[in-house]
């Protein structure tokens, strides 16, 4: 049913109703003014009776017939309609004309009452006479059925009321729901038309002066808003997904297939030398380590696609890389880290994040990082230039050539005695990106080596959560331009 037929049917119930609960306190109150307006009038009646009564009672109690018929007279003349009883002090009824009870009996002694006999009923004013010689009763009646007659007058007048009140309040508040309700119904075309595949984007909120509607449009856009935002992420995690499936895929059939002829040379070849065990045992070892090393690294590549800017807080990263260096001595003992840390330098960053950037650097200087035989030398320097925080990380390895420079962030790109999976350096150009900075392979000033070098915008008080990049697809894209050569 139709929001405005219900509202319709409502009134045209309500108002009946009301009018009928109107009527109920109405209706005692006309009837008590009636009764005040019959009683104003029989004092008015009495007031005029009474002189005449008085004498009537005089003429009575000096034995004057003739002067008595008179007086009687000129009551009655004043009494007009009213129902008029005159009674002396011992009883003797003096005067009794007019519409009246039957039994005397049910007069009041006193004040203005109703009394009811054999079907009909008076209004009945009780005034005690004192002529001075004697003392005698007046009573004034009027038949209480006026007063009744007009009181049903008002009750048909209420009915009728309600009757016409219920269809025509009916109609009109049918046509004002019908009006109310517009700017719903067309919310509810506009919402029914809308096409999920065009996002909420179309579905404009616009105002339409009724606060209701305006605010459940405004739930709705606010609801498709954040349907889209789950519809893209649930896509971009379906991407990360195939993406991680495919890069996987091609990325371990090589280890794979050279594990899988080394165990067929194993068991198919169970009497070989010692050395030749060996060489193959440790080529298991060497394929088994780079599987696990890829997978982590794919696995923590597509960490980086999916993290969310809730993730990110306020980080002191001096503090976090001071925490890096030291588990990068406790992996490579032979390597030696040199730090200069100021004392502080707090960035907006994921916390995980910038640990993953922080440890595949130190690790790429500790390995590639040695000039022949010696320990590698890994100097960390963290300063701060105006609103960034640099940090650079030289070793005294041969260095990168130029035009490898930009390459080397890529996924997959190793160099062919390189032990690692080929994604540490896109570990660390997806999480310069995702903090909003940037990573760079340049030679080192002082000497030979390589530097890399990464820039972070420091935390600003009171500045605006910032959003992170779109589109992150480090995990499916091989080419990414967010690492800079220089």
């Amino acid at each position: 049913m139709k929001l405005s037929t219900r509202i319709a049917l409502g009134a045209a119930l309500l108002v009946p109703l009301l009018v009928a609960a109107a009527a109920a306190l109405l209706l005692p109150l006309v009837n008590a003014d009636l009764h005040r307006r019959q009683d104003a009038q029989l004092n008015d009646r009495a007031a005029a009776l009474l002189p005449n009564a008085r004498a009537l009672l005089t003429a009575d109690t000096r034995g004057r017939p003739k002067a008595e018929q008179n007086q009687q007279r000129k009551v009655l003349d004043a009494a007009l309609d009213a129902g008029v009883r005159v009674t002396a002090a011992d009883g003797t009824v003096l005067l009794s004309a007019g519409s009246q009870p039957a039994d005397p009996q049910l007069l009041p002694a006193g004040g203005t009452m109703t009394v009811h006999q054999g079907g009909a009923s008076w209004r009945v004013l009780t005034v005690k006479v004192n002529s001075g010689a004697t003392t005698g009763t007046l009573w004034v009646l009027a038949p209480a059925g006026a007063p009744a007659e007009e009181l049903r007058a008002v009750r048909r007048r209420v009915l009728l009321v309600a009757l016409l009140a219920a269809p025509l309040s009916g109609l009109i508040a049918f046509a004002l729901a019908e009006r109310a309700t517009l700017p719903l119904r067309r919310l509810g075309r506009r919402a029914a038309a809308l096409d999920p595949q065009t996002g909420h984007a179309v579905f404009a909120h616009t105002r339409t002066g009724t606060a209701e509607v305006d605010e459940l449009s405004g739930a709705i856009a606010l609801l498709l808003s954040r349907y889209d935002e789950q519809a893209a992420r649930t896509a971009h995690a379906l991407d990360t997904a195939r993406s991680f499936s495919s890069a996987a895929s091609h990325e371990l059939r090589t280890p794979l297939m050279s594990l899988r002829t080394n165990l067929d040379v194993l068991s198919a070849h169970p009497d070989l030398p010692e050395a030749e065990r060996a060489e193959i045992l440790a080529e298991l070892q060497q394929d088994h380590a780079r599987t696990v090393d890829l997978l982590s690294a794919l696995s923590t590549l597509a960490r980086g696609d999916l993290v969310e800017v809730s993730a990110f807080g306020p980080v002191d990263l001096a503090e976090l890389v001071d925490a890096a260096v030291a588990e990068a001595g406790r992996r490579h003992p032979r390597a030696v880290f040199r730090t200069e840390l100021p004392s502080e330098a707090r960035v907006f960053g994921w916390d995980a994040g910038l640990r993953i950037l922080l440890d595949n650097l130190l690790g790429n200087a500790a390995v590639h990082g040695r000039s022949g035989d010696a320990p590698a030398e890994v100097d960390v320097r963290l300063r701060i230039e105006g609103g960034t925080a640099r940090l650079t990380v030289d070793d005294r390895g041969p260095g990168i050539p130029p035009a490898d420079r930009a390459a080397v962030f890529r996924r997959f790109h190793r160099r062919p005695d390189s032990p690692g999976s080929g994604l540490g350096l896109t570990l660390v150009a997806q999480q310069a990106a995702l903090h909003r900075g940037s990573a760079t392979a340049t030679t080192r000033p002082d000497s030979t080596g390589c530097r890399f070098d990464v820039r972070l915008p420091l935390l600003r008080d009171h500045a605006p959560t910032p959003e992170l990049p779109a589109p992150r697809a480090w995990l499916g894209a091989p080419e990414q331009p967010a690492a800079k050569s220089g």
